[in-house]
Protein backbone atom coordinates (compact mmCIF):
# COMPACT_ATOMS: atom_id res chain seq x y z
CA UNK A 1 0.00 0.00 0.00
CA UNK A 2 1.19 3.48 -0.83
CA UNK A 3 2.34 5.58 2.15
CA UNK A 4 -0.12 8.43 1.43
CA UNK A 5 -3.01 5.94 1.26
CA UNK A 6 -2.06 4.62 4.70
CA UNK A 7 -1.79 8.15 6.08
CA UNK A 8 -5.17 9.05 4.60
CA UNK A 9 -6.81 5.93 6.05
CA UNK A 10 -5.20 6.57 9.45
CA UNK A 11 -6.31 10.23 9.52
CA UNK A 12 -9.82 9.18 8.47
CA UNK A 13 -9.83 6.64 11.33
CA UNK A 14 -8.68 9.33 13.78
CA UNK A 15 -11.46 11.67 12.61
CA UNK A 16 -14.05 8.89 13.03
CA UNK A 17 -12.75 8.08 16.53
CA UNK A 18 -12.97 11.76 17.53
CA UNK A 19 -16.52 12.00 16.16
CA UNK A 20 -17.45 8.75 17.92
CA UNK A 21 -16.77 9.90 21.44
CA UNK A 22 -14.56 11.64 23.91
CA UNK A 23 -10.88 10.95 23.40
CA UNK A 24 -9.03 12.61 26.25
CA UNK A 25 -5.43 11.87 25.34
CA UNK A 26 -3.08 10.91 22.53
CA UNK A 27 -2.31 7.70 24.46
CA UNK A 28 -5.99 6.74 24.38
CA UNK A 29 -6.08 7.54 20.67
CA UNK A 30 -2.96 5.37 20.09
CA UNK A 31 -4.65 2.43 21.86
CA UNK A 32 -7.82 2.79 19.77
CA UNK A 33 -5.77 3.03 16.56
CA UNK A 34 -3.74 -0.05 17.54
CA UNK A 35 -7.01 -1.96 18.00
CA UNK A 36 -7.88 -0.95 14.43
CA UNK A 37 -4.53 -2.20 13.15
CA UNK A 38 -2.63 1.10 12.96
CA UNK A 39 0.73 1.00 14.74
CA UNK A 40 1.71 4.64 15.28
CA UNK A 41 4.07 6.70 17.39
CA UNK A 42 3.00 9.63 19.55
CA UNK A 43 4.78 11.98 17.12
CA UNK A 44 2.71 10.61 14.21
CA UNK A 45 -0.52 11.02 16.17
CA UNK A 46 0.43 14.57 17.12
CA UNK A 47 1.17 15.43 13.47
CA UNK A 48 -2.06 13.76 12.26
CA UNK A 49 -4.15 15.67 14.82
CA UNK A 50 -2.59 18.93 13.68
CA UNK A 51 -3.10 18.13 9.98
CA UNK A 52 -6.79 17.30 10.40
CA UNK A 53 -7.28 20.42 12.54
CA UNK A 54 -8.24 18.61 15.75
CA UNK A 55 -8.05 20.72 18.89
CA UNK A 56 -8.38 19.84 22.55
CA UNK A 57 -11.34 21.50 24.25
CA UNK A 58 -12.51 21.51 27.86
CA UNK A 59 -16.16 21.09 28.67
CA UNK A 60 -17.51 20.51 32.16
CA UNK A 61 -14.01 19.82 33.45
CA UNK A 62 -13.27 17.13 30.83
CA UNK A 63 -10.72 17.48 28.02
CA UNK A 64 -11.39 15.88 24.67
CA UNK A 65 -10.50 16.35 21.01
CA UNK A 66 -12.86 18.05 18.55
CA UNK A 67 -12.71 18.64 14.82
CA UNK A 68 -13.21 22.07 13.19
CA UNK A 69 -16.69 21.21 11.87
CA UNK A 70 -17.75 20.04 15.36
CA UNK A 71 -16.54 23.34 16.81
CA UNK A 72 -18.48 25.32 14.21
CA UNK A 73 -21.61 23.28 14.85
CA UNK A 74 -21.20 23.76 18.59
CA UNK A 75 -20.64 27.50 18.36
CA UNK A 76 -22.88 28.55 15.47
CA UNK A 77 -23.87 32.19 15.86
CA UNK A 78 -23.87 31.91 19.67
CA UNK A 79 -20.77 33.93 20.51
CA UNK A 80 -22.27 34.73 23.90
CA UNK A 81 -22.49 31.10 25.04
CA UNK A 82 -18.94 30.36 23.87
CA UNK A 83 -17.67 33.46 25.67
CA UNK A 84 -19.61 32.51 28.83
CA UNK A 85 -18.00 29.05 28.77
CA UNK A 86 -14.45 29.99 27.79
CA UNK A 87 -13.55 33.69 28.20
CA UNK A 88 -11.46 34.41 31.28
CA UNK A 89 -10.77 38.06 30.39
CA UNK A 90 -11.52 40.54 27.61
CA UNK A 91 -9.14 43.52 27.36
CA UNK A 92 -8.19 46.10 24.75
CA UNK A 93 -4.74 47.11 23.50
CA UNK A 94 -4.87 49.87 20.92
CA UNK A 95 -6.97 48.54 18.01
CA UNK A 96 -6.90 44.96 19.38
CA UNK A 97 -9.27 43.10 21.65
CA UNK A 98 -7.42 40.40 23.60
CA UNK A 99 -9.40 37.47 25.01
CA UNK A 100 -7.80 34.99 27.44
CA UNK A 101 -9.22 31.45 27.68
CA UNK A 102 -8.30 28.21 29.44
CA UNK A 103 -5.43 26.34 27.72
CA UNK A 104 -6.49 24.78 24.42
CA UNK A 105 -9.74 26.75 24.11
CA UNK A 106 -8.75 29.84 22.11
CA UNK A 107 -9.47 28.19 18.74
CA UNK A 108 -13.04 27.38 19.76
CA UNK A 109 -13.73 31.02 20.66
CA UNK A 110 -11.89 32.24 17.55
CA UNK A 111 -14.05 30.12 15.24
CA UNK A 112 -17.23 31.48 16.87
CA UNK A 113 -15.95 35.05 16.47
CA UNK A 114 -14.90 34.49 12.85
CA UNK A 115 -18.34 33.13 11.99
CA UNK A 116 -20.24 35.76 13.99
CA UNK A 117 -20.25 38.33 11.20
CA UNK A 118 -19.50 41.12 13.68
CA UNK A 119 -18.60 44.13 11.53
CA UNK A 120 -16.04 45.37 14.08
CA UNK A 121 -13.81 42.32 13.47
CA UNK A 122 -11.20 42.71 10.74
CA UNK A 123 -9.58 39.36 11.65
CA UNK A 124 -8.52 37.08 14.47
CA UNK A 125 -5.34 35.27 15.51
CA UNK A 126 -5.66 32.39 17.96
CA UNK A 127 -2.95 30.82 20.06
CA UNK A 128 -3.49 28.16 22.70
CA UNK A 129 -5.13 30.38 25.33
CA UNK A 130 -5.22 33.86 23.75
CA UNK A 131 -7.15 35.44 20.88
CA UNK A 132 -6.17 38.73 19.23
CA UNK A 133 -9.05 40.41 17.43
CA UNK A 134 -7.99 43.15 15.02
CA UNK A 135 -10.39 46.10 14.75
CA UNK A 136 -10.26 49.05 12.33
CA UNK A 137 -9.58 51.57 15.12
CA UNK A 138 -8.91 52.01 18.84
CA UNK A 139 -12.46 53.23 19.47
CA UNK A 140 -13.91 50.24 17.60
CA UNK A 141 -11.91 47.84 19.78
CA UNK A 142 -13.24 49.50 22.96
CA UNK A 143 -16.81 49.19 21.67
CA UNK A 144 -16.33 45.57 20.63
CA UNK A 145 -14.75 44.65 23.99
CA UNK A 146 -17.72 46.21 25.80
CA UNK A 147 -20.17 44.28 23.58
CA UNK A 148 -18.28 40.97 24.07
CA UNK A 149 -18.09 41.48 27.85
CA UNK A 150 -21.85 42.06 27.91
CA UNK A 151 -22.44 38.92 25.81
CA UNK A 152 -20.21 36.87 28.10
CA UNK A 153 -22.57 37.79 30.91
CA UNK A 154 -19.93 37.89 33.62
CA UNK A 155 -16.91 40.00 32.72
CA UNK A 156 -16.85 43.73 33.40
Amino acid sequence: MHMNDLKERRQHAIAELIRGGSLGSQEELAERLAALGFAVTQATISRDLEQIGAVKVRRAGQSSYSLPDQLRAASGPHVGSVLRDFARSIETASNLVVIKTPPGSAHLVGVALDESGLSEIVGTICGDDTIFIACPSDSTSVGLATKLRAESGKLQ
